[in-house]
């Protein structure tokens, strides 16, 4: 019980660490002006074109790599692999990172001081791993072996990181999954559709479920509101038209979603939205969400 209130404060004071600001934001513009470069590129490093993001996978690479370096490293006649394997870690992380990076850069900053440490923490991992592979061309063993084993205590400090960033502070998990469980099934009545303002994203309720609605003349769009990447408020965000369709972008990140659909047309959100049918009842709004409850 000591040890688990012992990591919860130090999280904590993580996560309130304002200092760390002064090394974030720096870091953050230059980010973002890579990021802001390529926008193909920054969805692909977010993970958009395959609905989840990449980040957490490809980081399975170097570490997958590294752990088995160090474990090799005590097993006989295993030796000459152990090099290979670290100069396979040290070449993964470089894309992994990328990815990290993106992902951080449109984080709230709590998150991104957690982030931050985690990479700093994996970053230091990983030039303790660079200085085994060097020892082991030097020929020193045991240095190489002792600089090894720090490197995975590093890496693991950074795991232990990114498991909290993604289920204590719900960095890149899906932040509309629960919609589909709290809307009832079949239709569901809304509100007048003389309530609705012509042209502009409005917010109503079904339930305690926020929905994002647009009236655009006869065509009504219905989405769920709060943004799949971090909650945002659709309603207080900006229509436009992306190649030819019209679409909703949340005004905390920048993700852009199809009114139509939901589907994510730009990142960081990976997740698309959830889409509600339509239909009008004696001058009423009434939805339905498919496959709820």
């Amino acid at each position: 019980m000591r040890l688990t209130t012992t990591i919860e404060r130090s999280m904590e004071k993580v996560e309130d660490a304002g200092v760390l600001d002064k090394v974030s934001q720096p870091l953050l513009t230059a980010v973002r002006r890579l990021t802001g470069a390529s926008p193909a590129v920054t969805d692909l490093l977010h993970g958009v074109p395959v609905g989840h993001p990449v980040h957490p996978a490809m980081v399975l690479l170097p570490a997958g790599a590294f752990i088995s370096a160090s474990t090799l490293d005590f097993v006989p006649r295993t030796g000459s692999a152990v090099p290979v394997l670290i100069a396979t870690g040290i070449a993964t992380s470089v894309p992994a990172a990328a990815a990290g990076f993106a992902d951080w850069s449109e984080l709230h900053p709590q998150q991104q001081r957690v982030g931050l440490v985690h990479a700093a923490s994996n970053g230091l991992g990983v030039a303790f791993y660079a200085a085994s592979l060097v020892a082991r061309l030097r020929g020193r063993p045991v240095s190489a072996r002792v600089l090894g084993l720090a490197g995975l205590s590093a890496i693991g400090v950074g795991g232990y990181l990114g498991g909290h960033l993604a289920y204590r502070q719900g960095a890149g998990v899906n932040h509309v999954e629960d919609v589909p469980h709290l809307v009832p099934p079949g239709w569901n009545d809304v509100c007048a559709i003389d309530d609705l303002p012509e042209g502009r994203p409005a917010l109503q309720h079904l339930g305690d479920v926020p929905l994002l609605v647009v009236r655009r003349g006869k065509q009504i769009d219905v989405l769920s509101d709060r943004c799949s990447h971090l909650s945002g408020p659709l309603h207080e965000g900006t229509l436009s038209e992306v190649d030819g369709a019209t679409c909703v972008t949340c005004p905390w990140h920048g993700s852009t979603f199809a009114l139509a659909d939901g589907k994510v047309v730009r990142g960081p959100a990976t997740v698309k939205q959830h889409s509600f049918d339509v239909r009008v009842e004696a001058g009423r709004l009434q939805v339905r969400l498919p496959h709820a409850g």
